[in-house]
């Protein structure tokens, strides 16, 4: 018989589950849109059956896909066990709008789902495939929590699923047989002697730091130095309070838009920097408009924050499930109404969070936490978002770019969904994919139910950057 087996989450991973709240949810998610011509069945509908079947042929990629959370107990920390009532038709799901199939419908349906928290009884994450969308195609919705996977990691389910090429073949899948979990007493003692095991291996290892003593001091004094860069950017102090940063509830809206990625290039090569970069600047020239016009909120002297993930990720462990993201603290200069000044000091910030290795200091912090007790972690997670150190989130994440596929059919674009953290009333992340960025916009359903003017207006303020950015000077 097998023995029983389980995965500790890392700090990190622990923290998304500590910062879950019954409005606070912590679950990534996405719009993918397809082709449905090549999966078409005799009767005109999608061929739900065999897309169940591609993704379950596919599950062995990704084993945190068939595993659910358990509890150490009395520390109450979690980690990962198989799931031996694994159901994939629990996981895979099937819908169908009702005519006319339109791209609203769609919006409105994936807020419905984005909305609901998953039940941590079972693998974390869920799919609808959707069909009697307008124009021949289908969607595909999914939501998966972000103790799972980090976004920039590109290793999630949809990474497996989508293919360079049209595939007809649908490969045998290797039978799934669970792995037993442990009882409870046994992950306590096992968590107990591993504890006990890493403070002898230190004690070991006392002789080798000395002998490598010079090479550690250097490496500390670098990490010790970014720490203190991190800490003094903003996390200890609350950014200003806005409307979009009012307490929220637990009903989402989502809306999208789309832009040439070769209008991004064509700003950060006129005026240098990164496509980052331009997305920050646009971010802050929309919540700048937004507000004024929308809330008939004064923007001037206004420190407003965005939170950008960034991969810190080695290049050895790429590939490997698990979140390793640090976070950037930017202040986006939304007082600022000169576009092209907007974007000068947006560049001036990033580079100085590359210059003073932030993400090398956020990384070191959340190493330096990785044996806080759950019970202490939900603590601290409470706390941290009392202080609410910046005012949304935005994440950009590159994508591929030249046509993927599912099966047959073509991506023709996917929408990300990032996380609204708690005083958070909107979040954007955006996705690159064969030319153009697709841009995924998540709100609290009552602080921002003219989600349409936000989005209207990251769209003016690209439009006014890039105008300006090819305008002669």
């Amino acid at each position: 018989m097998a023995e029983p087996t389980y995965e500790r989450l890392s700090f990190l991973d622990a923290s998304f589950l500590a910062l879950e709240s019954p409005t606070t949810h912590m679950h990534v998610g996405g719009v993918a849109i397809f082709d449905a011509e090549p999966l078409r069945t005799g009767d005109g509908g999608v061929d739900i059956d065999r897309i169940r079947e591609f993704i379950g042929s596919r599950l062995h990629l990704v084993p945190r896909y068939r595993q659910r959370l358990a509890w150490v107990p009395i520390e109450k920390n979690p980690v990962w066990v198989d799931d031996d009532h694994f159901n994939l038709g629990y996981h895979v799901r099937h819908l169908s709008l009702p005519k006319p199939g339109t791209e609203q419908q769609l919006k409105e349906l994936f807020g419905l789902i984005l909305g609901r928290q998953l039940d941590r009884a079972k693998p974390l994450w869920e799919m609808w495939i959707v069909e009697g969308l307008q124009d021949d195609r289908f969607a595909l919705l999914f939501k998966i929590h972000h103790c799972m996977i980090d976004g920039i990691s590109g290793v999630d389910l949809m990474a497996v699923l989508l293919g360079f090429q049209p595939e007809a073949t649908i490969p045998p899948a290797p039978p799934y047989v669970p792995r037993p979990a442990p009882s409870e007493a046994k992950l306590f003692v096992d968590e107990t002697l591993q504890r006990v095991g890493k403070a002898a291996r230190a004690a070991v290892s006392v002789p080798m730091m000395i002998e490598q003593g010079r090479t550690l001091v250097g490496e500390l004094g670098k990490r010790a130095t970014a720490v203190v860069h991190s800490l003094t950017s903003g996390w200890l102090s609350p950014a200003t309070r806005t409307p979009l940063n009012e307490p929220i509830g637990p009903n989402r809206r989502f809306d999208w838009l789309t832009l040439p990625l070769d209008d991004f290039k064509k700003i950060k090569n006129a005026l240098g920097g990164t496509v980052n970069d331009v997305v920050l600047a646009t971010v802050a020239g929309a919540v700048r408009r937004f507000l004024i016009e929308e809330r008939a909120f004064d923007v001037s002297g206004v420190e407003f924050r965005a939170m950008a993930p960034v991969s810190v990720r080695p290049k050895d462990q790429r590939g490997k499930l698990g979140n390793q993201v640090a976070m950037w603290l930017v202040p986006l200069p939304i007082g600022e109404r000169d576009p092209l000044r907007r974007y000068e000091l947006v560049r001036e910030h990033t580079d100085d969070l590359k210059r003073t290795n932030q993400a090398l200091g956020a990384a070191t912090i959340v190493q330096l936490s990785s044996g806080t007790p759950i019970s202490l972690l939900s603590l601290a997670a409470r706390l941290a978002t009392g202080i609410r150190p910046f005012n949304m989130t935005v994440t950009n994440v590159p994508g591929p770019q030249f046509p993927m596929y599912l099966l047959e059919s073509q991506l023709l674009v996917q929408y990300p969904a990032v996380p609204l953290w708690a005083g958070h009333g909107v979040g954007a992340a955006l996705f690159s994919y064969n030319g153009h960025v697709a841009w995924g916009i998540q709100a609290d359903w009552d602080l921002v139910p003219d989600l349409e003017a936000f989005v209207a207006a990251i769209r003016s303020s690209f439009d006014e950057l890039l105008e300006a950015a090819l305008t002669p000077a």
